[in-house]
């Protein structure tokens, strides 16, 4: 299977351990041409803004969009949520805007205040799994067809609608494999 990483900023390199980890194939997407073959899509953690403005000067907004919709399996941690929402909370930029969700940036305030947590996450594994939030987001409404998979402290942090899984946290920084497990169960369906 390859999956490809969006890799314009951020915690690609994390990704892509992981993915070999998993006995597949990682693609390292910084243009279009790159998308093309790939199974899966993940846009990693980063500078949303950063990552949001190269898209937009390399073209690549519109036809990713495109294939997100046309049902690439797609999966956004923290920055890469931020990219995909719909809308964002206090901010009326918004990028790819494919799955149905609000979310509002830095939610759990500044780097001093990133933390991590031992989740049993029912969907993904029956086992604690390691959930790392830095200057997290975390999603403020939901629309029709999404699905909520996870809350911490009553906040939505990770949900899915359709063929587009995000997270708020960083499964790419532990150990743990069953989160990116799971998004290649959805790759494979």
């Amino acid at each position: 299977m390859k999956i490809g990483i969006l890799s314009l900023q951020g915690g690609v390199a994390e990704h892509i351990k992981h993915i070999k980890a998993l006995n597949s194939i990682a693609i390292e997407v910084r243009k279009i041409e790159d998308l093309e073959g790939i199974d899966g899509l993940i846009l990693p953690g980063g500078e949303s803004t950063a990552i949001g403005k190269i898209l937009l000067e390399r073209d690549m907004l519109e036809p990713l969009r495109n294939k997100i919709e046309a049902g690439l399996p797609t999966w956004g941690t923290c920055a890469g949520m931020i990219l995909l929402a719909r809308e964002l909370d206090e901010d009326t930029v918004s990028y790819l805007r494919v799955i149905d969700i609000k979310v509002k940036r830095n939610a759990y305030g500044r780097q001093i205040n990133s933390f991590n947590t031992m989740e049993i996450i029912k969907e993904v594994s029956s086992e604690p799994i390691q959930l790392i939030f830095i200057r997290a987001p975390f999603i403020t409404s939901v629309g029709e067809g999404v699905r909520i998979i996870h809350k911490v402290k009553d906040n939505i942090v990770a949900a899915v609608q359709n063929n587009i899984l995000v997270s708020s946290f960083h499964p790419e920084l532990t150990d743990n494999l069953e989160f990116h497990k799971y998004f290649l169960n959805m790759c494979t369906s």
